[in-house]
């Protein structure tokens, strides 16, 4: 019966087809060729991909785990390491329409005990693995190569029944993989491996992703590291619950940028995590820790002090004088405001915001872009008249960051609520951090909540540059997942000269709010119900 329904509904199609009238051009015997050649070609373009991605799947021993490569279709091309329970890497490789992924599948339990217990075995691991991910890779190679030929011919084969035909087919499909190892090869980016961008549980990352420093200076042997890896993954199944204790570089300084929190009392949660997780040695908060500057908001710092690290403001638009005192008063507490300060090893510079806007409906913000280039260019043209080089500059508004083009090699800020980073012309580099707070309540306006923000950057002991950072994002999942993408300083030690225009001179010419006028307790009854001011005031 399903049969005869089957022949019944492709009678009625054919019937469909030739009534429909195509064009004369479609039907001339010229162009029924190059449409039978484009069939054949894709046919054996189509029996090759399904065998490469057959033929691309293989389990391979790696140390004391069973790893299970495959080949995967990804516009993006790239490598991806699942680590289970940890998390995974994502490195950027290669650019092309295949993907490498590795997942770690089972921990052999007695292997993976001798190699716990014994250290000169986990010494040797490192050329083990080497050798073991080559060979798993070139296996997998082959055999994607042999079934991807073979389902191309055999695709041409079938559908066309013509030797001749399955033989173009086969060729469509060699050409098409030669294409496609060229691409891979000359995109290749050995580099990739020193900027992972990490996706997992929090509390793993500092253990997955490492050390920038270490990587970079040691690019060599990236080998030991991977066989520190795999011993790590080992102990984690054999404790089933605990890592073994981060040991960050000792040449390293470990600095934690923060910005506009507004208020979010989870932003201390995940600045606690982070700063222990990552061992830092400083923290940087670029301003905006309250919303209105308002005496019951100055409670708010407390938190400062549990977290046992220096910690540097400088104060943001929305933070009052009162703001910047409540900071002060916490033991570890380091305020800057047009003031230079050696703190954990750094010499850092900070100012406070020019300006005090918290409420756009009851205070003009009369200073642009151009006057806050202006304020930062003066305030820098002071420090290289005194002979003084910060090693980090901290300025709330990006623009008048800006200003500090050429005096110093890195200036952090905030502001935007969106992170981005640029190397200026002078060889400054200007960092804007997002909000690790989501901006607070205002971070729930938008269809989708902002995202929390911080980055942990790596500055050498030695020459106190900046070597490369790791860029944080919370969100979804909240405080149990992170996404950790890392950046590595192209030219650390290069030459920061100063800007080719000269700094401008005077005093400045922008109108400010005289101390008075600043809150130190809370606005009267007879006040205008203030009201927040849009995302990045």
């Amino acid at each position: 019966m399903l049969v005869a329904h089957l022949r019944t509904a492709l009678a009625r199609v054919r019937t469909a087809l030739s009534r429909i009238r195509l064009p004369r051009y479609l039907t001339s015997r010229r162009a029924r060729r190059w449409g039978a050649a484009f069939a054949v070609i894709f046919a054996g373009l189509a029996g090759g991909l399904v065998g490469l991605l057959l033929g691309g799947r293989i389990e391979t021993p790696v140390g004391p785990t069973d790893v299970s490569l495959l080949l995967r279709p990804h516009l993006g091309g790239g490598t991806t390491i699942q680590i289970p329970p940890l998390g995974a890497l994502h490195l950027d490789t290669h650019w092309g329409p295949i993907a490498l992924e590795a997942r770690i599948t089972e921990l052999r339990p007695e292997p993976a005990r001798e190699l716990i217990e014994n250290q000169t075995a986990l010494n040797g691991l490192t050329d083990q693995i080497s050798d073991q991910l080559r060979h798993g890779v070139i296996v997998l190679l082959l055999r994607a190569t042999v079934l991807a030929l073979t389902f191309s011919f055999l695709a041409g084969l079938v559908l066309f029944r013509s030797w001749r035909r399955a033989l173009v087919s086969l060729g469509s499909t060699v050409a098409a993989m030669m294409v496609l190892t060229l691409l891979t090869w000359f995109t290749f980016n050995p580099q990739a491996v020193a900027e992972p961008r990490y996706t997992g549980l929090l509390a793993n990352a500092p253990q997955v992703v490492g050390d920038a420093r270490s990587i970079v200076e040691r690019f060599s042997a990236y080998r030991a590291q991977l066989a520190r890896l795999v011993g790590n993954v080992s102990k984690l199944y054999a404790a089933t619950s605990t890592l073994p204790t981060y040991e960050p570089d000792p040449s390293t300084l470990r600095v934690l940028h923060v910005s506009d929190i507004h208020l979010n009392p989870a932003a201390w949660s995940v600045i606690r995590s982070v700063s222990t997780q990552f061992q830092v040695n400083l923290i940087v908060d670029s301003g905006d820790l309250t919303d209105h500057g308002s005496k019951p908001e100055d409670k708010f710092a407390d938190d400062i002090e549990s977290l046992k690290v220096p910690y540097v403001f400088v104060r943001g638009n929305h933070d009052s004088m009162a703001t910047q005192r409540a900071v002060g008063r916490q033991k570890n507490a380091v305020v800057l405001d047009d003031k230079l300060q050696e703190v954990a090893g750094l010499r850092v510079y900070g100012v406070g915001d020019p300006r005090y806007t918290p409420d756009k409906t009851t205070r003009d913000d009369n200073l642009g872009a151009d006057q806050l280039r202006l304020n930062g260019s003066q305030l820098a043209q002071k420090l290289r008249g005194a002979g003084t080089t910060p090693d980090l500059v901290v300025a709330h508004d990006p623009n008048e960051g800006e200003g500090f083009s050429g005096t110093t090699p890195i200036v952090l800020s905030g502001h935007g609520h969106k992170r981005s980073t640029r190397l200026l012309p002078s060889g400054t580099r200007l960092f804007v951090q997002g909000s690790t707070g989501g901006a607070g309540l205002r971070g729930l306006e938008h269809e989708e909540p902002t995202p929390i923000e911080l980055s942990v950057l790596y500055f050498s002991r030695a020459t106190h540059r900046l070597q490369g950072w790791d860029d944080l994002r919370l969100g979804g999942l909240g405080l149990s997942s992170a996404q950790i993408e890392r950046h590595l300083e192209p030219k650390p030690d290069r030459t920061i000269g100063p800007p080719n225009t000269p700094a401008p001179t005077g005093s400045p010419t922008f109108p400010s709010l005289p101390p008075s006028q600043w809150p130190s307790e809370t606005p009267p009854a007879t006040s205008p119900t203030p009201t927040r001011p849009p995302e990045g005031d």
